[in-house]
């Protein structure tokens, strides 16, 4: 096994144990989400009776919005996933620079370095 690292934006380093536990994180993430997904769409109210009541109404969009929030999520892993098996975890798709390892740990499924993340939500 090649001894992987990634040197982050405060001089950290993702070691090949650190990559490990992110891969096993994100793998657990994607099951979490499939799961969901499932059990949102499983147990939705059909639209037609939905239709003649508000509550199952409000029921069914709500399960709607976090089915795709589940959906956004799970992509989000599945690509972080594939940028690893790729070789390309950990770098920043604005800057390109390495992510901090603190933030790749807080949410692995990170594409942006914190100040470009900060940039892009600032420019919303």
């Amino acid at each position: 096994m090649v001894n992987q690292q990634i040197i982050g934006e405060h001089g950290t380093t993702l070691s090949t144990e650190d990559l490990a536990a992110l891969r096993e994180n994100l793998h657990e993430q994607r099951l979490f989400r499939q799961e969901q997904i499932q059990q949102l769409t499983a147990t939705a109210v059909p639209r037609a009776e939905a239709l003649f009541d508000r509550q199952a109404a409000s029921q069914t969009e709500v399960r709607v919005k976090l089915a795709a929030s589940a959906r956004m999520v799970l992509a989000d892993v599945e690509a972080a996933l594939e940028r690893m098996d790729q070789g390309h975890y950990g770098n920043c798709h604005l800057c390109r620079k390495p992510i901090d390892r603190v933030r790749l740990m807080i949410v692995p499924q990170a594409r942006y370095c914190a100040r470009c993340q900060h940039l892009r939500e600032a420019g919303r």
